[in-house]
């Protein structure tokens, strides 16, 4: 376990230095295995929203955070084995978003995985974003860990094919927040068996990995943090002893923990995602120790995101999160109960969100 707690530490220094400069919410996953398996580490990085103006104008902000990730990612150390990009691309999935996004993208030095988000998907279905990164899931194995690439963001036939007058409105809707015409998220039939068939040919004592855009749980309903067949998607991932999942979408601090499986958001490069106030009174599944974020101040493009260290020590996650303007916090798998918040702060403790705008 020396080895954790080397890389750990390379990874804070090396993270504090960049920190100078910015803070970017790139995570660092470690997979360790205590002698039975070889270390590696990969890197997440989430959620860019690059947006479209007109001509060759973006909105500035998404383009910095998503460039300065990539050239961050570049300088981690260790050096990832591969990087995977958690979804959300684009904005409104357009070819000038998805082609101008994934030019930033081709900077990453070495291998990238990619994962479908809804806002790639809903206004041709993916197709194009297919054309640049290829199958819209699929699984790889990689040192002795069985990885699975699942898209998350899919729904009902009749909302998607049948009740809009065109493919913008359709993706206008499902990227709309707090929208009554939005739809749950899904990963689906086909996939269920696919994903079933899969799982049947890895050992039950191997470490999987599921990276999804949704969580894979039903969280609150009204800003879709929640995927509508998740039990299903749970009970297949249940035999296995060492089990997580790392989604997106959620431009949050989020962690949970199902019977041996952990769930674990990773935080956007756009901006950080505040809780509205009907979904911190919701019935949720998180555990109350989840403490809302900052919301994002207009006049400081990077407020509220920050590191992620994420070490699946034989599939037991902890998280190492180094934030900006708000105190550090490191969230650890218990085998006994809920994920335990080793730093957690109370509501005395907390700095207030910024609303000022």
């Amino acid at each position: 376990m020396n080895t954790i707690n080397r890389s750990r530490r390379n990874f804070i220094k090396t993270s504090g230095a960049l920190a100078l400069g910015s803070t970017l919410p790139v995570s660092l996953v470690e997979l360790a295995f205590a002698g039975t398996g070889e270390n590696f580490t990969f890197a997440y990085i989430s959620d860019s929203h690059i947006q479209h103006i007109k001509g060759a104008q973006f909105v500035r902000n998404w383009d910095r955070g998503l460039i300065r990730a990539v050239a961050e990612t570049n300088l981690l150390t260790p050096k990832p084995d591969f990087v995977v990009f958690g979804g959300d691309l684009a904005q409104l999935g357009t070819k000038a978003e998805l082609d101008h996004g994934a030019e930033m993208l081709s900077g990453l030095s070495g291998k990238v995985y990619h994962v479908m988000g809804e806002h790639d998907y809903y206004l041709d279905l993916g197709e194009y974003w297919e054309k640049l990164f290829g199958p819209q899931f699929y699984s790889f194995d990689h040192k002795g860990v069985h990885f699975v690439v699942l898209n998350s963001i899919k729904t009902y036939d009749d909302w998607t094919f049948k009740r809009w007058p065109t493919a913008e409105q359709r993706m206008h809707e499902m990227a709309g927040l707090d929208n009554p015409n939005g739809s749950p998220f899904m990963v689906g039939e086909e996939q269920r068996k696919w994903l079933k068939n899969d799982l049947a040919k890895v050992a039950k004592s191997t470490p999987v990995v599921v990276f999804s855009h949704s969580p894979l749980q039903k969280i609150y309903k009204g800003w879709n943090f929640w995927t509508e067949d998740a039990d299903e998607i749970q009970a297949l991932l249940k035999p296995f002893k060492q089990a997580s999942v790392i989604y997106g979408h959620v431009h949050q601090i989020q962690y949970n923990q199902i019977g041996s499986i952990s769930f674990n958001s990773v935080m956007a490069t756009a901006w950080p995602w505040p809780y509205p106030q009907s979904y911190a009174q919701a019935e949720q599944y998180l555990p109350k120790l989840t403490v809302p974020m900052n919301r994002a101040d207009p006049f400081f493009e990077r407020d509220a995101t920050g590191w992620q260290f994420i070490n699946v020590a034989t599939g037991r996650v902890d998280l190492n999160y180094t934030l900006y303007n708000n105190n550090g916090r490191v969230v650890r798998f218990n085998t006994n109960k809920r994920p335990e918040d080793s730093v957690y702060a109370g509501e005395s403790q907390r700095i207030p969100p910024q609303n000022h705008y």
